[in-house]
């Protein structure tokens, strides 16, 4: 075995054997799932917290509108004056009091309405409230119109235009958001990878320059050979990391849902579900074929090609990455000096990921999206953002893919190159804290 291949396996067993590492490692994925889990837990329970609300209707109207649904109890009120209602509400916990006061005509009754309540009440459960309003007053307006339900419902249906591409594939609305929500969780995970092991091989470096214990190993070995050494040793431990996490977390998710039978719709409840607002919601509504298709079009995804790609922009990005880290870590002596040159660091895998999001949301074929998803820097997380739309006909072009990569490779080289350059000076500079212009002169020598 070569000099390179002893300091990866020395790197790597040194990041596996840790302690810290082998409890983390398994410690992670539980305090994950947990973490998730205890979620769903509070927001089933929040959600199983029945509302209970008073009607007081002193008018002809709005009599069958306002029933007991699974999240809403109705207490209806009777032979009570305002006041008293809005006592007996509220000393006994409920929710709210709907007053609907006396009338001649609905809009006069519907313009009146008023909902009492302790505080003030959800967003969805207003929404709902009034659509029972609005659903009456739309019918009153309609009979005075002379125009029926029935009509009014076949004027005001929902139009969507078809779409699809010259090959026949059909498209569906928001297929591109949907496609960069995706890609943008994979471009998530490298980026908090290259953040969390990055750092790892920083502080290899530092701590070796401290201990001095570099000076006798920087003898034997080329400064290129150690830096590339610890940067794919370090890469290994992480992957291995991140592949039992993926496996544990996986697996206990699957353990944890069937055993607590939790619900992950319980995180999407949205109001007082009042029938009357649900029966207006699906009347003119597509939403459960619009529903199929985009779970018809979620499957059709490539993940496999997907997955494979991520594993070579995860590689790649991270390669470039933590040689960057590698080289402040030889530049500095300790990790409060690093500070400096976080900032530059990350700045690029935030901007990807904010730019990446607004261009690839609004055009995935665009020229910002396109040139964001080719320079190196950016590209592991935009170029994954777009690649979930699929590579070749109406996806991602190959040439560009192939481009993407190339150029990946070729910065990873000659960022590797620059950064022993500083390595090679660095990791024995002591008792000086190096500016860029230091850093300059370096690379320079």
């Amino acid at each position: 075995m070569g000099k390179l291949g002893l300091i990866i396996k020395r790197e790597y067993l040194a990041k596996v054997k840790n302690k810290s590492f082998i409890i983390m490692t398994f410690l992670s994925p539980i305090l994950m799932v947990g973490m998730v889990a205890l979620v769903l837990y509070l927001a089933m329970l929040n959600d199983s917290d029945k509302r209970v609300i008073t009607v007081l209707n002193e008018s002809n109207f709005f009599t069958e509108d306002f029933n007991n649904t699974e999240s809403t109890s109705v207490v209806r009120l009777k032979n009570l004056s305002l006041e008293q209602a809005k006592d007996s509400t509220e000393q006994l916990g409920y929710y709210g009091l709907v007053f609907i006061p006396n009338g001649n005509t609905l809009e006069e009754v519907a313009n009146a309405a008023y909902f009492f309540s302790k505080e003030s009440p959800t967003d969805g459960f207003l929404d709902d409230l009034e659509d029972i309003f609005q659903y009456r007053l739309k019918q009153k307006r309609l009979e005075q119109l002379g125009v029926s339900q029935e009509q009014y419902s076949a004027i005001s249906k929902n139009f969507s235009i078809h779409t699809a591409t010259f090959q026949g594939k059909e498209n569906l609305k928001g297929l591109n958001e949907l496609n960069a929500i995706i890609g943008g969780g994979f471009g998530y995970l490298i980026m908090m990878f290259i953040i969390i092991y990055g750092s790892f091989v920083m502080r290899s470096v530092i701590e070796e320059k401290t201990s001095r214990v570099i000076e006798v190993i920087i003898s034997s070995v080329k400064p290129f050979q150690l830096m590339m050494g610890k940067i794919i040793g370090t890469s290994l431990a992480g992957v291995t990391q991140f592949i039992i996490w993926v496996m544990s977390g996986s697996l206990l998710f699957l353990i944890v849902f069937l055993v607590f039978d939790l619900d992950v719709g319980a995180l999407q409840n949205g109001g007082a579900n009042l029938p009357q607002a649900q029966a207006m919601q699906m009347a003119n509504s597509s939403v459960p074929n619009d529903m199929q298709k985009y779970a018809d079009m979620f499957v059709q995804i490539p993940w496999v090609s997907l997955f494979s790609f991520f594993l070579v922009y995860f590689i790649l990005g991270y390669l470039i990455y933590s040689s960057i880290y590698a080289a402040i870590g030889a530049a500095v002596d300790n990790e409060t000096d690093t500070q400096q040159f976080m900032l530059p660091v990350i700045s690029p895998l935030m901007l990807a990921i904010y730019v990446g999001f607004i261009s690839v949301f609004s055009n995935p074929h665009g020229p910002v999206a396109v040139g964001f998803s080719l320079f190196p820097l950016t590209s592991p997380i935009v170029m994954l953002m777009r690649l979930s739309s699929g590579i070749g006909e109406g996806g991602v072009p190959i040439w560009q893919l192939v481009v993407s990569i190339a150029l990946l490779i070729v910065t990873f080289l000659s960022i590797v190159w620059l950064a022993a350059k500083i390595y090679r000076i660095g990791i024995l500079m002591y008792g000086k804290k190096p500016s860029y212009k230091d850093l300059y002169k370096w690379l320079k020598y």
